[in-house]
């Protein structure tokens, strides 16, 4: 399209937007000057320097506009149908906008968006106003809570509609908690009475940085703006200095949803937090009232759950692997700073029986890749890294004398690239370690620095759906020279490589590169599928890169040249076939497939009934389900049932881990299977000489 219509088309549709709107004097935000040459900026980084170099055209300027109208109204609650035929205007404009450093067209629509938001909010509010005794729970409705594909409101009759059900939930929610009449109204009033302060303190700089990340996301989902307070967080969460919880959030339409726990974070010794959890909830202090978070920024989430060392937060929690119609439940954690010491690699010892035989087995659980690079710098003898203190580790561990090591890199999502290469150094002789490739296509192969190995024994590296990225690269190079047998399930496939660029207002997140094993395969996308699989603890489908929108896909590079250790293949059906012969009886393994095979089925429910009764038989089964799970596992292992799911977070609360790991029933199984492997070798390193795939 000619550059000078389209200044016009968009211009006056802005107009068009403002005047259509009623009440539209309460979104008028407009862009900073700081926003036009910080999207030069992100315009020229991404055309010029992201790993895939497309053209910033029509074509793309459609799937931006998907993508930021997605951003703004993932659920489809707040634009018509006629909102969103006015903004099909600007769909294929969006591309030129971009390289002329126009941002009406974002502020437009973003605009709309605010307006309707605050549209909602008051007219739930009203609403509740009105008294929530007028909601008739006797009546057979339901609540459609999978939106993402649904038609788009016919007109503002149909979202007010929408939003009846959707105060019917919230209220019905709240009384199946045993919330009385009183205290249900007190608390949807304080909840939207804060919802639409926070929307009219949405700022130019959220539109911004909405809007840029449309763009960014067209590219891959790792490529991301920072606006300056963006920047801040990033920062803090990069360092881990701040007192917190030691979660990694986001934002998933209204909930905050957690990604990942931070490795010997309070959060993760808890036990009573995971990946895929909604935190709806946030109170302070063991008597502090709970202030709903349903709607906030991420941002503001953040702060709230942020606080001073030793004190506690209360996050009221909804499971990841249930339906939005849940009750939260309430946990207590007590914030820390996460110590790179305690993120350090730690070793234990464990013996199981074969037979007459007693085997020893050494444990490194390797929590994330770290370096004290500030320190390297400056030649401080004991620098702190992951290669040396493992080094110290498997001295101390083969001087005690293991028969074999297990290398636990379970929810280990990275780090540095340097010591995932150098820590296979201290498994193999010497040889490539990963291939990256760069945006202009050009291939830098890494080596193993240093010749000759610390541990030659067997070995087996440990994996699940959370290891990522550096812990992919040491385990598909183990797994490519037959040096070790993998274990667990399917790993994340974040296979990219991110660089970070300051900005004079903020700062951007680019792709430039991705990950090859040496056998020349990507591990983005696909991840490392390992030796022996066991059931997945994460569903596949919410968890992952393959999980991403828009996640760069897998492909291959030429292989190198490499010499391989054990003769693998005629090995791995035989372990395979003894370690399904074990668990066919194993309560902890029958487990995992039940509940992923529940989790799938609650995952399936798209509609809940907003009719008491019914809701309260779904529910009183769902919990009777989960529950009769746990106990079924109980039993099997003679410990003492539940009496109610309740009890379930005070068990694992009084098993949060202040200590070492303990030797969980996947650990052990890993152990028989490295037992296996012992007993079909020489237990000694038997360097073969062939070339990989000869």
């Amino acid at each position: 399209m000619n550059r000078l219509d389209t200044h016009w088309l968009v211009t006056l549709l802005g107009l068009a937007l403002a005047a259509l709107i009623p009440g539209a004097a309460v979104a008028d935000l407009k862009p900073l000057k700081e926003h036009i040459y910080t999207n030069d900026a992100v315009v020229s980084y991404l055309s010029q320097a992201h790993y895939l170099r497309v053209p910033i055209n029509n074509a793309l300027s459609s799937r931006m506009f998907d993508r930021y109208v997605k951003n703004l109204d993932a659920a489809r609650i707040y634009f018509t149908e006629s909102d969103i035929a006015e903004f099909e205007a600007y769909r294929y404009t969006l591309d030129e906008a971009l390289k002329r450093g126009d941002l009406k067209p974002a502020f437009a629509m973003f605009n709309r968006y605010q307006t309707r938001l605050i549209e909602r909010l008051e007219y739930v509010s009203n609403l509740v106003d009105q008294g929530i005794n007028t909601l008739d729970f006797s009546i057979d409705e339901t609540l459609l809570i999978e939106r993402k594909d649904v038609d788009w409101a016919r007109d503002r009759e149909a979202l007010d509609n929408l939003w009846r059900k959707r105060l019917k939930n919230d209220v019905l929610v709240l009384k199946l908690a045993a919330k009385k009449p009183k205290e249900i109204s007190k608390l949807l009033k304080a909840r939207f009475r804060s919802r639409l302060s926070h929307a009219r303190k949405i700022t130019s700089e959220d539109a911004f940085q909405t809007y840029i990340n449309a763009f960014a996301q067209t590219y891959d989902p790792h490529t991301e703006y920072f606006s300056p307070l963006g920047s801040e967080n990033f920062n803090i969460n990069m360092s881990l200095s701040l007192e917190g919880i030691g979660a990694v959030l986001q934002s998933d339409n209204e909930y905050t949803k957690v990604v990942r726990l931070v490795p010997a974070g309070p959060a993760d010794k808890s036990k009573l937090l995971r990946p895929t959890d909604r935190i709806v909830a946030v109170g302070q202090g063991k008597d502090g009232e709970m202030v709903d978070i349903i709607g906030w920024r991420l941002d503001d989430v953040v702060q709230l759950i942020r606080g001073p060392k030793r004190s506690l937060v209360k996050l009221g929690v909804i499971r990841g692997d249930v339906s939005s119609g849940e009750s939260p439940r309430i946990i207590s954690i007590t914030r820390d700073t996460v110590k790179l010491e305690e993120q350090s690699a730690q070793k234990q010892t464990f013996e199981l029986k074969r037979g007459d035989k007693s085997y020893k087995l050494g444990v490194i659980t390797v929590p994330t890749f770290y370096l004290d690079f500030k320190a390297m710098q400056n030649k401080a003898p004991n620098y702190k890294s992951t290669t040396r203190d493992v080094n110290r580790l498997v001295s101390e561990l083969t001087k005690s004398g293991i028969d074999g090591l297990l290398i636990d890199l379970r929810n280990n999502s990275g780090g540095s690239l340097q010591e995932a290469n150098s820590l296979l150094g201290l498994f193999i002789d010497k040889g490539p370690t990963v291939q990256i490739r760069d945006s202009e296509g050009k291939i830098e192969v890494l080596d193993d620095p240093h010749p000759g190995v610390v541990y030659a024994g067997p070995l087996a590296v440990m994996v699940n759906r959370l290891s990522a990225s550096a812990s992919e690269i040491f385990a598909g190079a183990i797994q490519d020279y037959r040096r070790g047998i993998i274990i667990g399930s399917r790993t994340f496939g974040k296979g990219t490589v991110q660089s970070l660029y300051p900005l004079k207002h903020g700062q951007l997140k680019l792709t430039q590169g991705k990950f090859y094993r040496i056998s020349g395969a990507s591990t983005q996308h696909h991840g490392v599928m390992p030796d022996i699989m066991y059931p997945p603890i994460y569903d596949h489908d919410d968890v992952g890169e393959s999980a991403l929108k828009n996640a760069l896909k897998w492909d291959t590079v030429g292989g190198v040249k490499f010499a391989t250790y054990y003769q693998m293949d005629p090995m791995r059906d035989l372990l395979r076939k003894a370690h399904y012969q074990r668990i066919a009886q194993n309560p902890d393994f029958t487990f995992l497939v039940d509940r992923l095979a529940f989790f799938k089925e609650m995952q399936a429910i798209k509609r809940v009934s907003l009719n008491e009764n019914t809701r309260k038989l779904a529910n009183r089964e769902r919990d009777q389900r989960r529950l009769g799970l746990e106990n079924k596992r109980r039993l099997a292992k003679g410990e003492k049932a539940l009496k109610k799911l309740s009890d379930l977070d005070e068990d694992h609360a009084g098993k949060a881990d202040t200590t070492v790991k303990k030797v969980d029933s996947l650990m052990k199984e890993g152990g028989q299977i490295l037992i296996d492997f012992v007993t079909l070798t020489d237990k000694r390193l038997a360097a073969s000489g062939k070339s990989a795939g000869s």
